[in-house]
Order: C-alpha cells, then sequence, then structure tokens
C-alpha cells in the first residue's frame, strides 16, 4: 500500500457502514472507519429488518437477536389489510437498533476493521487517490446518513423541497408484542409503524410533518391509545427531513452508500435491506476498479423502492389517503404483491 494509509476510508459507523467495513474486509481491502459517535449508536427507525435483509446479514457474518416479524398488517379505524410473508420471502426480524449496530461492530472488530473516532473532515482526490479524516486511501465510501457530510463536500447534493416534508420519531414501549406482523396505522396526521424487537418491548415510529406530538398523535389511534399508560423504554428520538435527492452516486474515487446517497422515504421500511444490498454493490466496485459501475447498480437496486414508495408516498400526501386501508382491503393480491415485491 505505498504511499497509502489504507484501502478504503468508509465514512458514518452505522449499520450500513458496518456492512460495507465488513463487505471490503471479506474482499481483501484493508478498511478504517471514521466515527465520531462512541458507543453503540442509535436512529429513529421503525427496526424491523424486512426478510430480505436477513440473508445479506447472514452472509457478512452477522445473526442480531429479535422478535420474527411474519407479515404487514395496514390497519385504519375499523379496517385492516393483512399479509403474510410467502415460504419464498421467509420471515423477518424486529430488531433493537443498538442490538444490530453491536452485532455488526463485533464482526467488523474481529475482521480487523479499525475505528477512528474523528469526522470525515474536507475531502480531497486525484486520479489515484482520496484524502479524508486525515488519511489518504485509495476509496472512500460516504455511509454517513441523511445529512450526509461526503455528499455535500463531493458536490452531488441537490436542494431539498420543503413542500410536504416528512419526519420521523421513535419510542419503545416496555408492553409484550401483541402480533407477530409489522402494523402500520393510518390516521389522519400520521403513519404509526408498531414492532416487536424483544419478548417485553414493542418500537413505535411515527411518521408525519415536522412537530409531531408523540402523544396527541398516539391518543388518536384507538389501538395504540393505551400505550400512553405503558412504561416507555426508551427515550424519544426524532430524525428528518427524509426526502434526501442526490445527481449521482459517486464522484471519482468517492461513493455513496445508503441514506447518504439519496432516501425517499421510510414509508416501506426498506432502507437497510438497500443499504446492506448497495455497500456489497459498491465494494465489488471498487475490488475490481471500476467505480462507475456502481452508479448502474444503484439504479437497480433502488428501481422498485423508488417507484413503490414514491407512488405510496404521493398517495399518503394526497385526497386519496384514507382510502389507502380499504384499497389494500379490497386488493388483497395487488396489496399482497406489492408487500412481496419490497419485502425481497
Amino acid at each position: 500500500m505505498s504511499g497509502f494509509d489504507v484501502d478504503l476510508i468508509v465514512a458514518g459507523g452505522g449499520p450500513v457502514g458496518l456492512a460495507a467495513a465488513i463487505e471490503a474486509r471479506l474482499a481483501g481491502l484493508s478498511v478504517v472507519v471514521a466515527e465520531p459517535r462512541s458507543g453503540d449508536i442509535d436512529k429513529a427507525c421503525g427496526e424491523g429488518l424486512m426478510p430480505g435483509a436477513l440473508p445479506r446479514l447472514k452472509r457478512l457474518g452477522v445473526d442480531p437477536s429479535g422478535m420474527p416479524l411474519r407479515g404487514v398488517s395496514y390497519r385504519t379505524r375499523g379496517r385492516h389489510a393483512d399479509h403474510r410473508f410467502t415460504a419464498a420471502s421467509g420471515e423477518g426480524r424486529g430488531v433493537r437498533r443498538t442490538e444490530l449496530h453491536a452485532a455488526l461492530h463485533a464482526r467488523a472488530v474481529e475482521l480487523g476493521v479499525a475505528f477512528d473516532e474523528t469526522k470525515v473532515g474536507p475531502i480531497s482526490q486525484d486520479a489515484a487517490s482520496v484524502t479524508a479524516a486525515g488519511m489518504r486511501a485509495r476509496w472512500l465510501f460516504g455511509c454517513d446518513g441523511l445529512h450526509s457530510t461526503v455528499r455535500r463536500e463531493i458536490g452531488v447534493e441537490l436542494p431539498a423541497s420543503r413542500r410536504g416534508r416528512r419526519f420521523g420519531v421513535r419510542q419503545h414501549f416496555a408492553v409484550a408484542p401483541w402480533s407477530d406482523l409489522i402494523e402500520v396505522h393510518w390516521s389522519g396526521e400520521v403513519e404509526a409503524y408498531v414492532t416487536p424487537v424483544a419478548p417485553d418491548t414493542v418500537g413505535i415510529a411515527l411518521l408525519g410533518r415536522r412537530g409531531i406530538d408523540f402523544a396527541r398523535a398516539l391518543a388518536g389511534i384507538p389501538e395504540l391509545a393505551f400505550l400512553l399508560d405503558a412504561e416507555p423504554a426508551s427515550t424519544l428520538r426524532g430524525a428528518g427531513p427524509l426526502r434526501q435527492r442526490t445527481s449521482r452516486r459517486h464522484r471519482g474515487r468517492v461513493l455513496l452508500v445508503g441514506d447518504a446517497s439519496g432516501y425517499v422515504d421510510a414509508i416501506t421500511g426498506e432502507g437497510l435491506r438497500l443499504g446492506f444490498a448497495q455497500a456489497e454493490a459498491a465494494v465489488s466496485a471498487v475490488a475490481h476498479g471500476l467505480p462507475g459501475g456502481y452508479e448502474q447498480d444503484w439504479m437497480s437496486i433502488t428501481r422498485d423502492f423508488r417507484v413503490l414508495t414514491s407512488g405510496l408516498v404521493a398517495a399518503a400526501r394526497s385526497p386519496l389517503r384514507p382510502a389507502i386501508v380499504p384499497l389494500a382491503a379490497a386488493l388483497p393480491r395487488v396489496y399482497g404483491g406489492v408487500v412481496e415485491r419490497l419485502a425481497r
């Protein structure tokens, strides 16, 4: 590695950054993860790993504990549409984000990934190298989330529209899960995602406009209002705005992976599955010295998500919103087909 400190710098030590680091070590690359936060990193999210995410984790040597998820239930007052995953898709799993982070971090350490508690800082690159976080490397992956510094540094961030911006908040409650389905409760104000993550814990993630009042939103969903009297099992966390756009997913020797590469909405819970797939594609691209190929791979990996999620978000923001659950119940094959497509 003459003249280089490392083959790959991964900016961001969340689940996708750790998955990318593991992928790179399995491909024989030396890796440093630049992440200023210490300990198990938490985030406001639904915490449901869809069926397609679990095989990707297992091939990395990671199998976090959690609760089985066997389908999706869309619910509103007096109506519901349930779809159980087919045998071809398999089960998903509800996993606390801190549990997932700990499992990925342990595997990365086992494989010899190095960690530097620093910010990525200014980025410069030439035809043969990229310099960031005080190191010179062959490649840099921006895995630093919704508000990516790397994305801004390389000049591919597109202006975010202020119209219809959506945010998320999440809290856990010490109650036994009552279902093995991911429940999505549609109210006039929010979508509430209920995910079992332990035998005695459920997570509630709400998506809606800025300034969501968590207690008021729960009170407006009769099936979940009882949680206001339950013992909180975590502090309230928020994230957003969720919509992020990029003009491209790589520039020179820098590749964007996961939420940093662009994000539509959390409405289908597909962020981690897509991020893990992007990590695999990004490592393959740099291992073959063809970073430009990642752009086409990224488009292919995210195609269904971008199309289906954009359509669902548009419906959620439109006068069609009250009809989403009734339509899903009336068209079970269509609803089930969409769920299966995203699950895999």
